[in-house]
């Protein structure tokens, strides 16, 4: 093993693995790439429909639980995050939204200078490889491969589509495009039947290359500073304490909860914060491990009248007929993650873009797959997904295997409470249009009997869940709070920088594995001191959002 590298990346994740790949295109720079985790060659994690098996599984994910959420009866929530190659892209759902345009906009009028939409765009499409073929908006030649699975081919797709129209919303033929709000086909992380992690599509591809090294099962315990410079890493492996120098830089890429973590382990934090934890502040930065925000979602449950769901293929004989197949020709049930299609609408007048997202999912079950309905249902998942609620992760201990404390005060912001009580409302609208007549039975969850603002309040503490979004606990910007700057730097140290979904100044209204890969690919090319030029193409939506909730008000 060299004892010292150009640049040291931490994290093999969404974020790591394009790094590690992009700054190793130069043969010139040496890499060395750290991952907690080990390999990804897993049946669980490759084949796409059993997504519910390694994000609950120790060996592939820390199985991270917040403090008791004060807000939703001091439940303790369940946040997994990746710890194998390609992190969470390696154990997600596989889901492939970039966001609206608009959130990325938010970014540069928070001080994210140049992480517009128009500066973003290059670098989505940079990364992907659109299915059906490149425009103006979407990739065709990118590592990472992006399709809509078993094109739709259950009926109860487009009759959930069919009823958003019905309502009165948009029907959208690509929400990655011109326009996100509306109804229409989901798109997913899959090439070729097989999950298309950033381990697939970035890492095993550049791991050829003799100026990448990659190091698993290393448990890094601090990077290492002088006079406010990173120097190097200190980690565990093999049962030994290793030190490695870096010539250029250290780049975190640990994600929303392990990169908070490890600048604070590294006395880089909020002083009081690391006090308590008996570990010297080397660094007073105020904002590293706040700001940290999340997506919740719940169920919306309902029977269905036909046997056509995937309640009919839950037991073993059938799954291991999926499987089999799976294996012989990688197509199938096996090959998508069921997600195939979705909503993206504004919960309010008055609200610019889309902020509540549905993922629909022909079965009515659990998302890790557990407590699946006795007969056949279908679910939507619904989320508002610009909250205003934030929280933070604390370091508790010096010892690096300690885990952080974690708390999002999920539902702390009334406008966050009021979001879902639409979320409700909403969605039982949408779902008791004609589209879905022939398929409808009775609503399992919430259930009718859940009507007013009380019930629906306390229906969703009680059963809301995390998205596995946790994002913005080292934001990105110029203000007290930021952590990093424009170009992803350290405020206050040389030789260090954060990449990951913890420096989104805001949450994106979306999953967060496509502008996690987005901005790994422009920080690769902030590194190496080029960046693509800025893209402008058109973004449509609703013209009268001032004064309409939906594109068609006379249909409600």
């Amino acid at each position: 093993m060299q004892t010292i590298y150009d640049y040291i990346i931490i994290g093999a994740g969404s974020a790591g693995c394009v790094l590690a790949n992009r700054l190793s295109e130069d043969p010139n720079n040496s890499v060395l790439l750290l991952e907690t985790g080990g390999s990804d060659k897993s049946i669980f994690i490759q084949m796409p429909t059993a997504l519910s098996i390694p994000m609950n599984t120790e060996k592939y994910a820390w199985q991270f639980s917040t403090q008791p959420e004060p807000y939703l009866n001091d439940r303790v929530m369940h946040c997994p995050r990746g710890k194998v190659l390609g992190g969470s892209s390696s154990i997600n759902g596989m889901v492939y939204v970039r966001g609206h345009a608009k959130d990325f906009d938010e970014w540069q009028q928070t001080g994210a200078t140049n992480w517009d939409y128009a500066h973003c765009l290059p670098y989505f499409k940079k990364a992907e490889s659109w299915a059906f073929g490149k425009d103006e908006y979407r990739g065709g030649n990118g590592p990472l491969g992006v399709n809509n699975g078993n094109q739709m081919q259950n009926p109860l797709y487009q009759a959930f589509v069919d009823a958003g129209v019905d309502a009165g919303y948009f029907a959208t033929k690509d929400y990655n495009g011109q326009q996100q709000e509306g109804f229409g086909p989901m798109h997913m992380t899959v090439k070729n039947g097989r999950r298309a992690s950033t381990a697939n599509a970035y890492l095993r591809p550049a791991m050829q290359r003799p100026n990448l090294t990659v190091i698993t099962h290393a448990l890094v315990h601090k990077v290492l500073l002088e006079d406010k410079t990173a120097v190097g890493v200190r980690f565990a492996h093999q049962k030994q304490i290793k030190e490695i120098r870096v010539n250029k830089e250290v780049i975190l890429s640990a994600g929303s909860i392990g990169s908070p973590h490890l600048l604070q382990l590294s006395g880089i934090g909020p002083k009081e914060v690391l006090e308590k934890a008996g570990i010297v502040c080397l660094h007073d930065l105020t904002g590293v491990g706040e700001n940290l925000q999340d997506h919740l979602e719940f169920y919306f449950q309902f029977k269905c009248t036909q046997p056509i769901t995937l309640n009919g293929e839950l037991d073993w004989w059938s799954k291991l007929k999926i499987g089999v197949r799976w294996i012989l020709n990688k197509d199938g049930l096996g090959a998508t993650n069921h997600f195939e299609s979705c909503g993206f609408i504004r919960s309010q007048a008055g609200v610019e873009w889309p902020d509540l997202q549905y993922h629909f999912l022909p079965a009515a079950m659990r998302y890790d797959g557990k407590e699946a309905f006795a007969g056949h249902g279908f679910q939507v998942h619904i989320g508002h997904n610009k909250p205003k609620s934030r929280g933070s992760v604390r370091v508790v201990s010096l010892d690096p295997e300690k885990a952080p404390q974690i708390t999002f005060n999920y539902l702390q912001h009334q406008d966050d409470i009021q979001g879902f009580r639409d979320c409700v409302r909403l969605t039982r609208e949408i779902i008791n249009q004609p589209a879905l007549d022939n398929f409808r039975g009775e609503e399992i969850q919430p259930g009718t009997h859940i009507q007013s603002d009380e019930q629906i309040d306390k229906f969703v503490r009680e059963s809301v869940e995390s998205a596995y979004h946790p994002s913005c606990s080292c934001k990105m910007g110029t203000d007290e709070l930021s952590v990093v700057d424009p170009h992803t730097k350290v405020h206050g140290i040389e030789g260090l920088r954060v990449v990951d979904s913890s420096i989104f100044p805001t949450i994106p209204n979306g999953n967060l594995n496509a502008p996690t890969i987005m901005l790994a690919e422009r920080a690769a090319d902030l590194i190496k001191g080029h960046t693509l030029a800025p893209e402008t193409v058109k973004v449509t939506g609703d013209l009268h959002w001032q004064s309409q909730q939906r594109t068609n008000q006379a249909k409600r």
